[in-house]
C-alpha cells in the first residue's frame, strides 16, 4: 500500500477524518496563541505608527505656520490711493507709513514696422534657413544676446510664435492684417530697453522680410518708442525704477499711475492669532488622543480570534470582539507617558534669553493657559482678548517665545522645544515599531514578528507531521481490523464447509 494512501474508516465503520480532525484541534491550540500573540504585536505596530502620525502632523504644523516668519509675522498693507500704488509686505517689513508721489510710471519700448512698408501674410516665405542675432539690452540695462534660428518655409505666425517664444528676447510681437504692420514691444518696461541688429543677415532679414526700413546691423531696431522708467517721490526722495514694481525695506510698491497716496504697514494680528490658535487646536488633538491611548482598557478576555471562530460568527460579532480584542495596545506606554510630561516642560518652562522681554517669556503671559479640569488630561485654552492685546505690543516678542533659537535648552523657543521632543519621540517610536518603508529586521516588533513567524512555520510543519502519523495510526488500526475480518471470514467458511460435508 502507497505511505501517502489513508484508510478512512471503511473496516472499523469511524468516521477516522472526524476522529484526526478533532485530535488536532487540541494539537494546534499552541498555533492558534502564536497566531494570537502574531495580532496583537501588528495591532500593537500599527498604533505606534498612527501615534508618529499624530506627532509628525504636529510638528508639520510648527514648521508651516509658527516657526516660518512668513506666516507667524504677516503683515497688512493698506494705500490711500490705489490708483496709484498698490504694496505688499514681508514679514521682515517694519511697522512704517510712507508717502510716496508717482510722478511717471514705468513704459516698454516699442518698434514698430514701417507704415509705408505693407508685409503680406499670404505671400511670406523663408527662402532658406536664417539665424537671426540680436544683442538685447533690458529695461533695467542688462543685457543678453538672443539667437533665433528660422527654418525654410516659415510662416509669418510661425515668426512671430518665435519671436515670442524666445526668453532672451523678452518680447511680445504681432502682426496687425488690417494695416499689415508688425508691432514689437519688450515685455520688460524701463529706458535703456535696445534690440541692436547683430550682422548683416539679421538686419536684411527684419528690413526686406519684416518692413523695418532702414534697419542696419549694430544699430538698434528701427520705428522705435523708447521705453521710461518710473519715477516716485518716496517721503521727498525723488528715484527712478526701470520696473513699476519694485521692493525697498521689505515693501513691494507697484505703481499704477500718476498720484499721492501714503503706504502703511502693520502686523496682520489676525494672521498670528489664527496661527497660535492653530497650534493650540493641533496640540489639544493630540494629546486628546495620546491620553486616550494610554488610558484605553485592555480586555485580556477578548484575545484574538481564530480563523475558525470568525467563520462562526457574523461580521457584526466579530467586529464587536475585535473592538475589544485590540483596545488598549499602547496602555500606560511609556514611550508616550513621557512624551507628553516633557511637551509639558516644553510649554511652561520659562524662555529665557536677550531677545524676550519682560511680559514675553511664559506661555501664560499671553493668555495662554493648562484647562483646570483635570479631565482634560492637560489641554491648552485661550484668552484671545489678551493675546491680541500682547501681539499688537510686541509682535516680534511673541515669535521669538516660540522660536528663539539656542543650543542652551533655556533659551530655545516653545516650538523649537516642542520640536526637538517631537523629533526624539518619533525616533523612538520607529525604534520600536519601525515605518512602512523598513524591514521587519529594523525596529524591535519586527524583530519580534520574524521569530513567532519562524515558530508558527516551524509548528505548521510538526501539525503536518503529527497529523501524518495519526492517520498512519489509524490506518494501521484499519488493516488489522479488516487482515481479521479477513480470518474470521476464513475461518467461518472453513467450519461452514465442513459440517455440510
Amino acid at each position: 500500500m502507497a505511505g501517502n494512501l489513508r484508510i478512512s474508516g471503511l473496516a472499523s465503520g469511524m468516521d477516522i477524518d472526524k476522529m484526526v480532525s478533532d485530535l488536532m484541534k487540541a494539537e494546534r491550540v499552541p498555533l492558534d496563541k502564536l497566531k494570537q500573540k502574531k495580532q496583537l504585536l501588528e495591532w500593537q505596530r500599527d498604533d505606534y505608527r498612527a501615534m508618529n502620525t499624530l506627532l509628525q502632523g504636529l510638528d508639520d504644523y510648527l514648521f508651516s505656520n509658527i516657526t516660518l516668519q512668513s506666516s507667524m509675522l504677516k503683515k497688512t498693507v493698506s494705500s490711500s490711493n490705489e490708483a496709484a500704488v498698490t504694496a505688499t509686505a514681508s514679514s521682515s517689513a517694519a511697522n512704517v507709513a510712507t508717502t510716496i508721489q508717482v510722478d511717471r510710471v514705468a513704459t516698454s519700448a516699442v518698434w514698430l514696422s514701417d507704415e509705408a512698408v505693407r508685409v503680406d501674410k499670404a505671400s511670406f516665405s523663408v527662402a532658406a534657413d536664417t539665424t537671426l542675432t540680436i544683442n538685447v539690452t533690458n529695461g533695467d540695462g542688462s543685457t543678453k544676446q538672443a539667437t533665433i534660428t528660422v527654418k525654410q518655409g516659415t510662416t509669418l505666425d510661425g515668426l512671430i510664435a518665435q519671436l515670442n517664444n524666445n526668453a532672451d528676447l523678452g518680447v511680445s510681437a504681432f502682426y496687425d492684417e488690417k494695416t499689415g504692420r508688425i508691432s514689437i514691444m519688450k515685455k520688460e518696461t524701463g529706458a535703456q530697453a535696445s534690440l541692436v541688429l547683430a550682422d548683416q543677415t539679421t538686419a536684411d532679414f527684419f528690413a526686406q522680410k519684416l518692413g523695418f526700413t532702414g534697419a542696419a546691423a549694430g544699430q538698434d531696431l528701427t520705428g522705435k518708442t523708447a521705453g521710461q522708467d518710473a519715477q516716485v517721490t518716496i517721503n521727498g526722495l525723488t528715484t527712478t525704477r526701470s520696473s513699476n514694481t519694485f521692493t525697498i525695506n521689505g515693501v513691494t510698491y507697484t505703481v499704477k499711475g500718476t498720484g499721492t497716496a501714503m503706504v502703511s504697514v502693520s502686523t496682520d494680528v489676525d494672521a498670528m492669532v489664527n496661527a497660535i490658535k492653530g497650534f493650540v487646536d493641533k496640540y489639544n488633538e493630540v494629546i486628546d488622543k495620546i491620553n486616550a491611548e494610554l488610558k484605553e482598557e485592555r480586555y485580556r478576555d477578548y484575545p484574538p480570534l481564530t480563523d475558525e471562530q470568525k467563520e462562526a460568527m457574523t461580521e457584526k460579532q466579530v467586529e464587536l470582539w475585535e473592538e475589544k480584542a485590540r483596545s488598549g495596545m499602547l496602555r500606560s506606554d511609556s514611550i508616550l507617558s513621557s512624551a507628553l510630561s516633557q511637551m509639558r516642560m516644553n510649554l511652561y518652562t520659562k524662555v529665557e534669553g536677550a531677545n524676550i522681554p519682560s511680559g514675553f517669556s511664559q506661555l501664560t503671559q499671553l493668555g495662554i493657559t493648562t484647562s483646570s479640569n483635570y479631565l482634560d488630561g492637560g489641554k491648552l485654552i485661550i484668552d484671545e482678548t489678551k493675546l491680541r492685546e500682547k501681539i499688537k505690543e510686541n509682535p516680534e516678542a511673541v515669535y521669538q517665545l516660540f522660536n528663539q533659537d539656542s543650543t542652551n535648552q533655556a533659551e530655545k523657543g516653545i516650538a523649537r522645544r516642542l520640536r526637538d521632543t517631537i523629533k526624539a519621540t518619533i525616533g523612538k517610536i520607529e525604534q520600536k515599531a519601525g515605518k512602512t518603508i523598513w524591514t521587519n529586521q529594523q525596529f524591535a516588533i519586527g524583530r519580534d514578528l520574524i521569530q513567532i513567524n519562524d515558530q508558527i512555520d516551524r509548528f505548521q510543519d510538526r501539525l503536518k507531521q503529527i497529523e501524518d502519523r495519526y492517520y498512519r495510526q489509524f490506518t494501521a488500526m484499519e488493516e488489522a481490523i479488516q487482515r481479521a475480518n479477513q480470518q474470521s471470514m476464513y475461518l467461518m467458511n472453513a467450519f461452514g464447509g465442513g459440517t455440510q460435508g
